[in-house]
């Protein structure tokens, strides 16, 4: 069992009060997750973040007043911000990828069983990706975006500016591959694997490993 140092601080934002109570009951029996807040609205979360110090934040996208996008798109502006799962009841949503351009790092939809949710909850806040690639292929080939021919520009600059290790490494990640299989298949340790994850993050300026993928996706590389 985790010590109660070690527990995931998760803040649970629905407008939905029976979503809110639901998920706070099903983490709560989780021996290392612990719900240290609950907001009402995308406008509450910046005060509750600051004042419990989540570790993850279960963000629903539609609210009345701020939305969970806008709400996302300010908490990962800042340096040391929690990791945010988006809640949703549509998988191909437009919403939601926007959310994970901003930063989110994975999206649940509010009929995942349970064990999933907590699962998924244990998997972030560990710094790994929720999307697989299928997922992401469908997820933005459902989409249609009138900007599709200026972000695959964006990203390929982007990945220019890449040495060629870098690179393999971005694409390797954006058709997500573990560290451990990017290790294998590049002849290089996972120590070294995660050094050149993180310089790729630095140098493009991203959050998380979702963003990477994203951008190899739009670059037409994954």
């Amino acid at each position: 069992m985790a010590e109660v140092s070690e527990r995931i601080r998760v803040l649970v934002v629905d407008d939905d009060a029976l979503v809110r109570a639901g998920l706070s009951m099903l983490l709560a029996g989780a021996d290392d997750i612990e719900i240290v807040a609950e907001a009402t609205d995308g406008s509450e979360v910046a005060q509750a973040v600051a004042e419990h110090r989540p570790g993850v934040v279960l963000m629903d996208i539609r609210m009345p007043r701020m939305d969970g996008l806008a709400a996302t798109e300010l908490l990962r502006a800042h340096e040391d911000a929690p990791e945010v799962i988006v809640l949703t009841t549509f998988e191909a949503d437009d919403s939601v990828l926007r959310a994970l351009r901003a930063g989110a790092s994975g999206f649940l939809l509010k009929d995942t069983p349970p064990a999933d949710i907590v699962r998924a909850v244990r998997a972030v806040a560990a710094g790994e990706p929720m999307l697989s690639p299928t997922v992401t292929r469908r997820l933005i080939g459902h989409l249609t975006d009138t900007k599709g021919g200026e972000r695959r520009r964006h990203a390929r600059q982007q990945l220019d500016r890449l040495t060629a290790r870098e690179r393999e490494v971005a694409v390797a990640v954006g058709l997500g591959k573990s560290n451990a299989e990017i290790s294998r298949e590049l002849y290089m340790s996972v120590a070294t694997v995660k050094a050149y994850v993180s310089r790729v993050l630095e140098k493009l300026e991203l959050n998380n490993r979702v963003q990477i993928a994203l951008l190899a996706h739009d670059a037409g590389e994954a």
